[in-house]
């Protein structure tokens, strides 16, 4: 799978300011992912959010998926 396919997957199904996703295989991909959406969420919450944007996709096309997700402003301080 691509990694514009995730993020494409990730986008559509929550509101990012950022979904940068990179494989060097694409089978196993890491990702920074900032919105909005996550404010007030627990991790375990917005990882939830972001495992249901990627669906079945998580059982065939993609072996491992790694990711940080921050709020905007969580982003922003770490400049």
């Amino acid at each position: 799978m691509q990694p514009k396919s995730i993020e494409e997957l990730i986008k559509n199904h929550i509101n990012c300011q950022l979904a940068q996703v990179e494989s060097d295989d694409l089978t196993h991909f890491t990702a920074i992912i900032v919105s909005d959406d996550f404010i007030g969420q627990s991790k375990l919450n917005r990882h939830r959010l972001v495992y249901a944007a990627l669906g079945d996709h998580m059982k065939s096309d993609i072996h491992a998926f790694s990711f940080q997700s921050y709020t905007n402003e969580e982003y922003q301080n770490l400049k």
